[in-house]
C-alpha cells in the first residue's frame, strides 16, 4: 500500500470514529438517563431501537447522494445533524429531546459511513488494495464502540449527564477536521445517474443478491450474540461483570481478525473466507447453549468474535468488485439498510422466539439457518475491480 494511501486512509478512520464515538456514546448514555429518571424498559428499548431506525428509511436516498456528491458534502451534512441533535440533548436532558438525539445521531452516522465507505474503495486499486482498505476501515467502529461509552461514562460519573452529551456533541466537529483535506474523485456524470433507474434493479444480479442476503444473515448471527448471550448468561446465574467480559472478548477478538487481515489480504479469498465463517458460526451456535462455564462461553465468544469479524471487510471488497463504478454509494445504501433493519426488527423477534422456544433453541434455528445458507457464500462472484461493469445499469 502507498505511503499516500495509507495517509488518507488514516485521516477518513480519524474521521469515522469521531461521528460513530458521538452515537455508541449516546447509545449508552440516553438509556442510561432514561433509566435514572424512572422510564421503563420499554420505553428505553424504544429510544435505542430509533438510533437504528433512521439509517432504515434513509440508507439509499444517503447512497444516491452520496453517488452525486462524493465525500465532504454528506460528511459536512452528517456533522451538522449530528451536532445539533448532540446540541439539543445538552440543552434540554430530557427523555423526548433524547429520543430526537438518537434519531439524528442514528441517521447523521449512517449517511458518514456510507460516504466514508464509498471513497475508499474509490481510493483502492484492485482486489488487494480492496480487501486492505476496508480491513483497516472495519477496526474504526470498534475502536468508537469502546471510546464513547468510556468517555461518555466517565463524565457522567465525574461531571454529569450534561457534561458528557457536550463532549459527544463536541466529536463530530473533529471529523470534519480530518475529511477537510481529502481529495475529492470525479462525480458520477448525469446521464449515468440518470440511466441507472431505481436502487432496486441491483438486486437483478444474481450475484448481488447472494451477497445482500449472505450479509444480512451474518449480521444478524452478531445480533443473536449480543441480544442472548446476557439472557443465556443471567440463566447460567453469571454476574453482570462476567457477561460483560464474555462480549468484551466477542469485541477484542472482532477487532484483533481485522488488526491481522490487512497484512494477509493477498492470501484471502473472499468467497472462502465468509464461506469458513458461516460454517465456524453454525458449528459455535450449536455448542453454545451447551456450555454452562463463563470460561467456556468465553471461548466460544472468542471464536465467534474471529468469525465473524473477518466478514465485513469481505464483504466490502466483494460489493466494490461487483457493482458498477457509478452506483458503488447506492449499493453501499442497501447494504446499510438491511442491517439497521436487521438491528430494528431482530431482537424482537429474537425476544419472542426465546418466550415460546428458549434461548438455546433459538441459537440452533439461527446457527442452522446459517450454516444451510453457506453455499451461497462459497458460490460468490469475484469480478476485477478494473472491469465491474457487468451488472445491468
Amino acid at each position: 500500500m502507498k505511503p499516500s494511501l495509507r495517509t488518507d486512509l488514516a485521516r477518513l478512520i480519524a474521521a469515522q470514529i469521531c461521528l460513530h464515538a458521538c452515537m455508541t456514546g449516546f447509545r449508552m448514555a440516553a438509556p442510561l438517563m432514561a433509566l435514572r429518571e424512572g422510564y421503563s424498559p420499554a420505553a428505553v428499548g424504544m429510544l435505542l431501537a430509533l438510533f437504528a431506525l433512521a439509517p432504515v428509511f434513509m440508507a439509499l436516498p444517503a447512497g444516491r447522494y452520496a453517488d452525486r456528491r462524493g465525500l465532504k458534502k454528506p460528511v459536512a451534512l452528517s456533522v451538522g445533524i449530528a451536532t445539533v441533535g448532540a446540541a439539543l440533548a445538552v440543552a434540554f436532558p430530557v427523555f423526548g429531546v433524547l429520543c430526537v438525539t438518537a434519531l439524528a445521531c442514528g441517521a447523521a452516522t449512517g449517511l458518514a459511513m456510507i460516504a466514508l465507505q464509498r471513497h475508499v474503495g474509490r481510493l483502492a486499486h484492485g482486489p488487494l488494495e480492496l480487501k486492505q482498505v476496508f480491513s483497516w476501515m472495519a477496526i474504526g467502529p470498534s475502536i468508537s464502540n469502546f471510546l464513547g461509552p468510556f468517555a461518555a461514562g466517565v463524565m457522567i460519573d465525574s461531571f454529569g449527564f450534561r457534561a458528557a452529551f457536550l463532549l459527544l456533541a463536541l466529536l463530530p466537529s473533529l471529523a470534519w477536521f480530518w475529511v477537510q483535506r481529502a481529495v475529492e474523485h470525479e462525480p458520477v456524470a448525469p446521464e449515468l445517474r440518470q440511466a441507472s433507474g431505481s436502487s432496486w434493479n441491483l438486486l437483478r444480479d444474481k450475484g448481488f443478491r447472494k451477497l445482500m442476503l449472505v450479509n444480512w444473515l451474518l449480521s444478524s448471527c452478531w445480533d443473536v450474540h449480543t441480544f442472548l448471550v446476557p439472557v443465556l448468561g443471567h440463566e447460567r446465574g453469571l454476574s453482570a461483570t462476567v457477561i460483560g467480559t464474555i462480549l468484551g472478548s466477542f469485541a477484542l477478538a472482532a477487532t484483533a481478525i481485522r488488526v491481522l487481515m490487512p497484512w494477509m489480504a493477498s492470501h484471502l479469498r473472499e468467497s472462502v473466507v465468509i464461506g469458513s465463517a458461516m460454517v465456524a458460526t453454525a458449528l459455535l451456535f450449536a455448542v453454545y447453549p451447551l456450555v454452562h462455564a463463563a470460561w467456556a462461553m468465553g471461548v466460544l465468544s472468542v471464536l465467534l468474535g474471529l468469525a465473524l469479524g473477518s466478514v465485513q471487510p469481505m464483504i466490502m471488497s466483494s460489493l466494490h468488485q461487483m457493482t458498477p463504478h457509478h452506483r458503488h454509494g447506492e449499493a453501499l445504501g442497501l447494504r446499510a439498510m438491511a442491517i439497521n433493519g436487521s438491528s430494528v426488527v431482530m431482537p424482537l423477534m429474537f425476544g419472542s422466539a426465546g418466550v415460546l422456544m428458549g434461548v438455546g433453541a433459538v441459537f440452533w434455528l439461527v446457527g442452522a439457518v446459517v450454516g444451510l445458507g453457506s453455499p451461497l457464500a462459497w458460490t460468490l462472484p469475484a469480478p476485477p475491480a478494473e472491469a465491474p461493469q457487468r451488472m445491468p445499469p
